[in-house]
């Protein structure tokens, strides 16, 4: 089993209308109603990363690719999955924060994540919300330390399909300065391995996650170079 990870830099919108041209009407109007430049660049990103990556592994045409986001509350804000693949379905994740994006790609459910570091006002107040009481007992660790701890719980949820309505606070995983692994999750479904992950910026801590007791093979792919093929040359 290999899960693998590519990452890619924000795209304007305004330069690469063919990326536009392979979402599909909610992913444009999601991403016409983000107010910065750089969040639509992320979102622009990011999607199109998908298509091509899924589309490429499906044999199929990236816009032509149904993505099924139904909450479980009924709403079309859930985690994005191929519609009427069922189980065939290979599992995907998306991510962006500052300079990066990324798309994860496995067998199975898969969650990655990447923030960049950033000053964090009310670290503690955000602690007591992510951290577990184990954790706490550590210390409260710096901004840096916090973002990697918090890195590896969203790849985690995400790879669940729980996403942020899971509390962080119910997962005990190692210090931010040892290997990731998962210590204590009594809310957990089976088991569910975690990794830290390379990514192209230092300042960017990225974490991956999927369901299994044994990480994967992890490989890392260069998305800015999918991202350059414009639409139309595709396996040309």
């Amino acid at each position: 089993m290999t899960v693998t990870v590519w990452w890619a830099a924000p795209t304007d919108p305004g330069g690469r209308p063919d990326l536009v041209a392979l979402l599909d009407a909610h992913e444009r109007e999601r991403m016409a109603a983000l107010r910065r430049a750089g969040d639509r660049a992320r979102y622009l990103a990011a999607h199109a990363l998908a298509r091509l990556v899924l589309a490429e592994h499906l044999g199929a045409d990236p816009a032509s690719i149904d993505m099924d986001r139904t909450c479980r509350c009924g709403k079309p804000h859930g985690k994005p999955r191929l519609a009427g693949h069922g189980d065939a379905a290979p599992g995907f994740s998306l991510t962006h924060s500052g300079a990066l994006v990324g798309v994860a790609l496995g067998p199975g459910p898969v969650g990655v994540d990447v923030e960049q570091h950033r000053e964090l006002t009310g670290l503690e107040g955000l602690a007591r919300h992510a951290l577990s009481p184990g954790e706490r007992e550590r210390g409260l660790p710096g901004p840096a330390g916090f973002l990697v701890t918090w890195t590896r719980k969203e790849a985690l949820l995400k790879a669940t399909g729980d996403g942020l309505s899971a509390p962080m606070d119910a997962i005990t995983l190692s210090a931010p300065g040892d290997p990731a692994r998962v210590l204590h999750w009594p809310d957990a479904t089976g088991s569910w391995w975690l990794a830290d992950i390379d990514t192209p910026h230092p300042d960017h801590p990225g974490a991956v996650a999927g369901a299994g007791a044994d990480v994967p093979l992890i490989t890392v792919s260069d998305g800015d170079a999918v991202l350059s093929v414009v639409r139309g040359t595709m396996g040309g």
